[in-house]
């Protein structure tokens, strides 16, 4: 029995008065006094639902049709016609109606009928996608993915598979999961000494990557345009709305490039995303404009027909100084960038996203080249409304004697780093690249406010289930 998707019933238009098939879930069922039972059905194709008829000369309508519950799984084969309601534009007459799978308890169900908020059915992820809010993230979430590997297989970028356990710190910070094969279930504290981690799996200490760039730099300096696409961990104690343990990041690398070919590219790069799920999610879009954000759609247009602004740090700073009345927070020179004082220049001061450039070297990895005043770096953040920060990017320092020098102000064991200066050793070259937080441009995209919704399980202090 051929199976038609509730996607193509609404996208293709040779289905009417024809007999269908289609499989899918109860998303409502309304019982009328004259034995008709009207079905809304959704079987996760699409953001649609198609609405089914079934009347009471069904052999099974007393015995299961008027029993079926939000959740219950269904195969339903009849005749589509257009709807005379205004609800809907289409319905299925049911000829025959099997029932797959039952709700348990259905008053114990988690995702019953009534309208719950974001925060309860946040603790049940597991069956969080059978929500309407949660299906059309996932398709858009789903487009964007789609949208980076085609963007950049278009401009020649190839796909690398950077590692997830690595022993090296790309950030130069402490903020790093562990991996270890010591019996920590038998011993309250292991500790961190050299004897331990000879007999440990890997001889050695090693952790969950907080970034794939450095091991990218090094095929960026054979392949000269490579990126990589994959989960990302921080160990930070930071329990807000913004923030994820486990995430995904999109790391681009370019040989032969500078800070401005770089920036240039990254903002083409999100308004090609944009664009896509302008272009393929309107009805996400729109179920989305009705629920969480009622301007997502104009907001989105005008992002991708806006000139991002580039300039200086200092000049960011200088700005914040002569508007201190309105900010709060401390602003000095060599201080990142608050998120309030993020929002005020995208949303009040400059009204459109901003590429901030040559930051203090104090504030930024060891990687990113010293620029000739020997104060900043070529690195650049670009800020958009509402999110703040999105693409973290920069030159990388190129030089040998820069490259030990910075290595040696932040401390790091310059052994674990010999592979990495060899790239500089061996045939040199500028280059450049960014990471881009993917979960953070969903959020914009979306219009939602935590972060949470914008990945399938969120891992975030305390919570790791699933």
């Amino acid at each position: 029995m051929k199976k038609t998707s509730i996607s193509d019933i609404y996208t293709k238009n040779n289905y009417i008065n024809k007999f269908i098939t289609i499989h899918g879930w109860v998303r409502n069922n309304r019982i009328s006094k004259i034995g008709i039972s009207f079905l809304t059905v959704y079987d996760g194709s699409s953001i649609h639902t198609v609405q089914i008829i079934a009347s009471k000369f069904l052999s099974n309508y007393y015995t299961e049709i008027i029993k079926l519950t939000i959740g219950c799984s269904v195969v339903i084969s009849g005749i589509l016609i257009l709807s005379k309601g205004c609800l809907q534009i289409y319905e299925i007459k049911a000829k025959h109606i099997s029932v797959l799978g039952w709700i348990d308890h259905p008053n114990l169900y988690p995702i019953s009928a009534k309208k719950h908020t974001i925060e309860h059915i946040r603790n049940f992820c597991h069956l969080r996608p059978r929500t309407n809010l949660i299906r059309a993230i996932s398709r858009i979430r789903n487009v964007v993915f789609h949208s980076l590997h085609q963007f950049l297989d278009k401009y020649g970028y190839l796909w690398v598979s950077t590692p997830i356990i690595t022993s090296i710190n790309a950030e130069g910070a402490g903020s790093m999961f562990k991996v270890s094969m010591l019996d920590i279930d038998n011993h309250r504290e292991i500790k961190n000494n050299d004897s331990n981690k000879k007999t440990d799996f890997f001889k050695k200490q090693v952790f969950l990557t907080v970034s794939g760039q450095l091991t990218l730099e090094a095929y960026a300096c054979a392949l000269s345009k490579v990126y990589s696409l994959g989960p990302t961990f921080r160990a930070e104690n930071s329990n807000t709305k913004k923030h994820l343990t486990e995430f995904w990041m999109l790391e681009v690398e370019k040989s032969f490039s500078n800070i401005n070919d770089i920036y240039i590219f990254a903002e083409k790069l999100l308004k090609n995303s944009v664009l896509c799920v302008l272009n393929n999610c309107i009805s996400e879009l729109l179920f989305l404009q009705k629920t969480i954000d009622k301007n997502i759609v104009n907001r989105l247009n005008s992002f991708i027909n806006t000139d991002f602004i580039v300039i200086e740090y200092t000049e960011i700073i200088n700005i914040l100084l002569n508007n201190k009345d309105v900010i709060d927070d401390e602003i000095v020179w060599g201080k990142d960038l608050s998120s309030n004082q993020e929002k005020y220049l995208v949303n009040i001061y400059f009204k459109a996203p901003i590429i901030v450039i040559n930051y203090p070297k104090i504030l930024k990895a060891f990687y990113m080249k010293v620029n000739s005043d020997n104060k900043t770096v070529a690195a650049f953040d670009i800020l958009i409304p509402e999110v703040g920060e999105i693409i973290g990017g920069s030159e990388r320092e190129d030089r040998i004697k820069y490259l030990d020098s910075r290595i040696d102000q932040t401390g790091l064991n310059k052994k674990d780093y010999e592979w990495y200066q060899d790239l500089r050793r061996y045939g040199t070259v500028p280059h450049a690249g960014f990471g881009l937080g993917l979960e953070r441009l969903i959020v914009f995209i979306t219009g939602i406010k935590n972060i949470r919704e914008a990945i399938p399980f969120p891992r975030t202090v305390g919570h790791a289930d699933f």
